[in-house]
């Protein structure tokens, strides 16, 4: 073997290692992606919420889901539209959209009793996903101000159901 053979296999086994090194590297640790937080621009978003408004009051409920729609895409965390908008899903029996509503707006408002209210009930009531329902009554009951009597009523009722 010559000199200039040794050094050839020199480098190809250290190429080899590194590259190796490398490829472990990264399978070691996964990508994960960037969770970004959303871009609010709720002064365009309350232009789509009053025209949901005008629309949902004149009985144009397409038009006001279209609008609410348009107003969450720019402001999710307006929760009051969420809520709003989740209502009208559920009224026009669209109640898996509904969820999924309420709980991108729970990411963002995970305080407002309101949005763990109604995800309760569509969960309970339409979707019939009774643990769901079980913890969004319970986490609403605990940041409301005073204990709903019916809502205790149906929690007990749910656990009971669950046992």
């Amino acid at each position: 073997m010559t000199v200039r053979e040794a050094f050839l296999r020199l480098v190809v086994m250290v190429f080899l290692v590194v590259s190796t090194a490398l490829l472990f590297g990264c399978a070691a640790k996964p990508l994960e992606p960037e969770s970004k937080p959303p871009v609010l621009y709720p002064q365009q978003a309350q232009i789509h919420v009053q025209q949901g408004s005008v629309a949902y009051e004149n009985g144009d409920v397409p038009a006001a889901i279209e609008s609410w729609n348009l107003a969450v895409e720019l402001n999710p965390a307006d929760a009051v539209t969420v809520n709003n908008l989740a209502l009208l899903l559920k009224q026009d029996n669209r109640f898996n959209e509904a969820a999924e509503l309420l709980e991108k707006g729970l990411d963002l408002s995970p305080e407002v009793a309101e949005l763990h209210y109604n995800l309760a009930i569509i969960s309970e009531l339409y979707l019939l996903d009774l643990d769901r329902a079980l913890v969004h009554y319970q986490r609403y009951q605990r940041l409301s101000e005073s204990e709903d009597k019916k809502v205790t009523g149906w929690i007990a009722d749910l656990e009971r159901r669950l046992d």
